[in-house]
């Protein structure tokens, strides 16, 4: 095992009664890797990292770890002492000491005022960093975590993400996020068919990546397919004659001495067949001047919202600001402290919320569960469908209850509230617990989705697809914008932008500082105007250089990938060196890029405001 490997699998192989997950799989971990773990729910992702910190084990095969590798393993649902107080918890966890700790909670969002707090008392956003700062006090070199985004906040989604971009040492990421795995990883591993495969490069790169392996595949396979048939056609022909014949044999020995290529079909994402809503008119909702919370004390107030037919809401904000509440006193499961809730002509509603598992029956069979909640004109055929689109095929679907996990429970309840016709849904992170294509099936129907929808989700890119109109909630204000995420965030950061005085105040003020410190080395308007001229020159002759320079290295890149699909052992490892060596100088020159244009952008605002005042 090289020096700088960590962790090195061989051979493994594991399955549960006639189910494979791994056959003779295998893969290494090396320091410093950001690797993403990805593949179908059910492929064997968290059972690949419960073995490696111990907690199960293969079948057969081999692990092998570094002498100096120190695990640190960020659970799914790891427990809690609810009782303690933030550093009662890092003292009793870690080594490192506090102050260190402390530094490095700086990084995660936390302060000196958070340590005092109670577990039980923090959001799901704060218990994960939290968890992260234990973990990091434990001092791992390798870091494996599940799922770390489910249930957070975009806030807190940006820390951790922030946090592992910086992180020295190495991990393994199991996320069903595309984006979050695109900012933080540099490696992808997929868990699929009983193989282990490493990829170099992000989840972006993966997928580039497999369609070109699939397409020299593809090639590879049409070309022996027609040798197959000229070898066949010449013993049709000459198979008979003498002179012919001992050629012919010789051509059918190498035909049986071939090795077959498999090209393995693609597999056809399952489409999720939500049934069309009952008919409402065209207001859906509407909410005058609403306050609500637990007890006397409202967790906001004065709320108003009109939601028409068809309309798709994402709800938005920090954990603990109240979206949940907000989709519960929807639902009418809260009571509300003040003001209104009016309901359209002919609307029904039905909620899917992070606690809709709970209430399923564990004596009934997944069928069972689906095909009561079910809407009466919605027909078996149609709940089998929903069943097989949420990875519930073939016999599963006979599996009761009480054998499911949480992720596999959570797609039961949320299948049968897709099936209740309602022509509003109340959907509380319903991307949990899928897989990528799951999420994409599901993006793809309810975006389609006729009836209207209210959503709470940390993942952007389902929100950035779905909504058509956005609710945020921020230091107990609530207030919607009329048109997508991507239109709200550039609205968000305008504001931002207006209200901290940046923008054309930070450049009104970078001028007037420009003008002051010119003044005070007796450097004229007409003099600075010369010296901006003269940088935005270099600027504009620079930036075309540093385009073709990337275009080059992208060009180099490209082809590396190629022969990296082609290549094996150490010249595959030396070829996956030289492609991240690649991307990061291509990362580098496009910072570069950026930085230039931002200069170029700023400069040209002076060289305005200055003309301006001549």
């Amino acid at each position: 095992m090289a020096a700088s490997t960590l962790l090195q699998i061989m051979g493994a192989h594991k399955a549960f009664g006639a189910k494979t997950l791994f056959a003779d799989a295998s893969f290494a971990v090396n320091e410093g890797e950001h690797i993403g773990l990805i593949g179908p729910n059910g492929a064997g992702k968290t059972t690949l990292l419960k073995v490696i910190a111990g907690q199960e084990e293969f079948d057969s095969g081999t692990v092998i770890k570094a002498k100096a590798l120190r695990l640190g393993y960020l659970e799914q649902e790891a427990e809690w002492k609810t009782d303690e107080t933030i550093e009662e918890c890092l003292v009793r966890q870690c080594s490192m000491p506090l102050w260190d700790l402390k530094k490095n909670g700086r990084e995660l969002g936390l302060f000196e005022n958070d340590y005092k707090r109670v577990l039980s008392s923090l959001s799901g956003g704060y218990r994960m960093r939290v968890k992260l700062l234990s973990l990091i006090g434990q001092e791992p070199n390798l870091l494996m975590l599940d799922e770390p985004t489910n249930f957070l906040d975009l806030e807190t989604v940006l820390v951790v993400e922030n946090f592992l971009q910086g992180y020295k040492g190495a991990f393994l990421l199991i996320s069903h996020d595309r984006e979050f795995l695109r900012r933080v990883t540099d490696h992808t591993v997929e868990v699929e068919g009983g193989e282990i495969t490493k990829f170099p490069g992000q989840i972006d790169d993966y997928f580039e990546q497999k369609a070109m392996l699939r397409e020299q595949l593809e090639k590879t396979a049409a070309n022996q397919t027609a040798r197959k048939e000229q070898i066949l056609d010449f013993v049709s022909r000459f198979g008979a004659k003498a002179t012919k014949a001992r050629q012919a044999q010789s051509k059918l020995k190498s035909l049986e001495k071939m090795e077959v290529i498999e090209v393995k079909p693609i597999p056809v994402r399952a489409r999720i067949p939500i049934p069309p809503p009952s008919k409402t008119g065209k207001e859906v909702l509407r909410v005058r001047s609403l306050a609500c919370g637990y007890g006397d004390k409202p967790v906001w107030s004065d709320v108003n919202l009109v939601l028409e037919r068809g309309q798709h809401l994402g709800i938005v904000g920090v954990n603990g600001s109240g979206k949940s509440t907000l989709l519960k006193v929807l639902a009418g499961r809260l009571p509300l402290l003040a003001g209104e809730i009016k309901e359209g002509m002919g609307v029904t509603k039905a909620i899917f919320s992070q606690h809709s598992a709970d209430q399923l029956n564990p004596e009934e069979t997944i069928f069972e569960s689906l095909s009561k909640a079910a809407h009466p004109e919605v027909y078996q055929q149609d709940v089998l469908n929903m069943a097989g689109s949420l990875l519930f095929g073939g016999d599963a679907i006979e599996k009761k209850v009480k054998v499911l996990s949480g992720g596999e429970k959570a797609r039961v309840a949320l299948g049968q509230i897709l099936l209740s016709k309602s022509s509003l849904l109340l959907l509380d992170e319903p991307t949990n617990h899928l897989d990528f294509d799951t999420v994409e099936s599901l993006t793809s129907a309810l975006a389609a989705y006729e009836g209207s929808l209210v959503v709470v989700s940390h993942d952007r890119g389902f929100i950035r697809r779905i909504a058509t109109k956005i609710l945020a909630i921020e230091n107990g204000q609530i207030e919607t914008w009329p048109g997508t995420y991507d239109e709200y965030v550039w609205s968000l950061q305008k504001g931002v932008l207006s209200e901290s005085a940046v923008g054309m105040k930070t450049t009104e003020k970078t001028v007037s500082s420009a003008k002051t410190g010119a003044e005070s080395v007796g450097v004229s308007r007409q003099q600075r105007l010369k010296q901006i001229e003269s940088e935005v020159r270099r600027i504009e002759r620079l930036l075309p250089d540093l385009e073709k320079k990337t275009a080059k290295l992208s060009e180099e890149r490209d082809r590396l990938t190629t022969e990296l699909i082609q290549s094996t052992g150490a010249m595959a490892a030396q070829l996956a060196k030289d492609l991240h060596e690649r991307s990061a100088e291509i990362e580098s020159l496009e910072e570069k890029t950026l930085t230039e244009m931002e200069t170029l952008e700023n400069l040209q605002a002076e060289r305005k405001v200055l003309r301006s005042e001549g």
